[in-house]
């Protein structure tokens, strides 16, 4: 197994990208901890990933939630082997109709909540741990709608090359997962109609060569391989997982 008995923690685990990840990581072994804001879904989570989970409440925005995370996690399960920043969202709204408030929770929940959740964690993470951020390829492909968006992933890329020159001395290694359009509820979580989630799907796949949708399992695999020591020589780099979007 190519977790076997790591400590592995996973903010966003209770739905998409970051529940499958949970599954895949405790499949392999691991000691799972998932970090999100509604219990009842974090329980529900943490039921499906299996015995063991450690589910803990809190906002990534609030930096006494994830201290609080990670002494628990530390009281429960030990050091911290894995840590996935993988919560975020999207607010969608073209240029001239933005409003502040929108900006400012899309900005704290993609940066602020991805840097300080490594921030937070650094006493935590042991000697050669992986750390693994999730982005997106909005961060270099422009999309109506998704300016704001956009530029938070692409400052999670930022994060990732500074954070893996300044974790190196240490062994931690820093990479990035950037999928592309994903079967996850990110769109009806983001105010999106059905109708408008058809539409924007149509649209989609004509920029995808392999005209398909990912799974969450299929970015889950592309975690567990930057989690693991299979990827011993990756640091500061990206991973797109996005069917060719950005490439082709």
């Amino acid at each position: 197994m190519l977790l076997q008995d790591k400590v592995a923690v996973i903010t966003g685990g209770n739905s998409g990208i970051g529940l499958a990840t949970a599954k895949r990581f405790a499949a392999e072994g691991a000691k799972v901890a998932i970090f999100g804001r509604n219990q009842a879904r974090l329980d529900a989570a943490a039921a499906e990933i299996g015995e063991g989970t450690l589910a803990v409440q809190g906002d990534v925005t609030n930096i006494a939630d994830l201290d609080r995370l990670y002494q628990t996690v530390e009281a429960e399960l030990g050091t911290v082997d894995v840590l996935v920043a993988n919560a975020g969202l999207g607010r969608p709204a073209p240029v001239g109709h933005m409003d502040e408030a929108t900006f400012d929770l899309v900005s704290d929940v993609n940066f602020k909540g991805a840097f300080f959740t490594v921030n937070q964690a650094v006493d935590a993470l042991n000697d050669g741990a992986a750390v693994v951020l999730i982005g997106s390829v909005a961060s270099v492909k422009g999309m109506p709608g998704f300016s704001v968006y956009g530029a938070t992933k692409a400052a999670v890329r930022a994060l990732v090359r500074g954070l893996a020159g300044e974790l190196a001395p240490r062994g931690i290694r820093v990479n990035s997962l950037s999928p592309g359009p994903i079967a996850t509820p990110f769109f009806e979580n983001n105010g999106f109609s059905e109708e408008a989630i058809d539409a924007f799907g149509s649209q989609i796949m004509q920029q995808v060569p392999l005209n398909r949708f990912g799974q969450p399992e299929e970015m889950a695999n592309v975690a567990l391989f930057l989690a693991s020591d299979q990827s011993s020589y990756l640091t500061g780099t990206e991973i797109e997982a996005d069917g060719g979007m950005v490439q082709v």
